[in-house]
């Protein structure tokens, strides 16, 4: 099952995204998946085809500013939280996804959560793998000192903070054709660089946390958390306290596993993710 990317044009921001379509049946809601920091939609390159071949629609957007997506100015598009979510719904809509599945991982993928507090009926579930969800989530050094005055401006134009940070979440080695891709919107321009200083700096994390932590004490949809256990940023009893908080949550923990599940270990998320969307829902 091929993988097919396209672009689209929504309020003035160039989306790219990444999609398979379904084989066979169709009845099943769309899945929708949501990048974190330093990463793009190709982290789910080996989650899209297999969702695909179930019968899923799957499509993964590069964030604006990441990727492939369109990199403005600051002064343009702001790069908080607020700024990402009236873009997501701006891409939602364009692609007419009226009722869908949600996947979100890492930093970045806090504000798929905040999406999904602020438009409920949209989600039919919802998977969270590695994520922020707790007010005792830290953004890590590793991300912080990429947003400081004056280091932030010279580290975020290295492109090789990008295999540092991939790999320094995931714990393991990533092979040099999966670097080049994460790295070429780093070598192409010095935007993607501004992007990513502008997204750290302005991700009002102790804000989000606090939305995310009492939203979803009232949430109804069923959720699947799928948390690696070697995370060096985000330690399971933030999934754990998570899970036995929020109704209809199932926890499964992955050993041996870091920040960025989806890209050693698809084989292990796809056994649980696979079934969950599958789930009809009461809406």
């Amino acid at each position: 099952m091929s993988i097919t990317e396209h672009k689209i044009n929504v309020d003035s921001l160039e989306w790219f995204y990444r999609e398979s379509l379904p084989i066979g049946r169709s009845d099943l809601a769309p899945v929708l998946l949501l990048h974190g920091l330093v990463s793009q939609s190709y982290s789910w390159r080996n989650i899209i085809p297999a969702l695909a071949n179930q019968g899923t629609r799957a499509i993964a957007p590069d964030w604006i500013g990441y990727g492939n997506s369109l990199k403005p100015e600051k002064r343009d598009f702001a790069y908080t939280p607020d700024a990402f979510i009236t873009a997501l719904e701006g891409f939602v809509k364009a692609l007419e996804l009226e009722h869908f599945s949600l996947v979100v991982q890492g930093f970045l993928g806090s504000v798929g959560l905040q999406y999904a507090l602020r438009h409920p009926e949209q989600i039919a579930n919802l998977v969270i793998l590695n994520t922020p969800i707790s007010t005792a989530a830290r953004l890590p050094w590793k991300i912080k000192q990429m947003g400081l005055p004056l280091a932030g401006e010279v580290m975020t134009q290295d492109p090789l903070l990008v295999d540092r940070t991939l790999e320094g979440g995931s714990r393991y080695r990533i092979g040099d054709k999966e670097l080049d891709i994460y790295r070429k919107p780093f070598l192409k321009s010095s935007s993607s660089g501004r992007s990513l200083l502008s997204s750290i700096r302005n991700l009002q994390l102790d804000s989000a946390m606090k939305e995310i932590e009492s939203g979803f004490k009232e949430w109804q949809q069923p959720i699947l958390i799928q948390w690696g256990m070697i995370d060096p940023w985000l330690p399971v009893d933030i999934a754990e306290n998570f899970a036995n908080s929020v109704p209809n949550t199932e926890l499964i923990k992955l050993n041996n596993v870091g920040h960025y599940p989806q890209e050693h270990y698809h084989e292990a998320i796809l056994e649980d993710l696979l079934p969950f969307v599958r789930r009809k829902d009461a809406h």
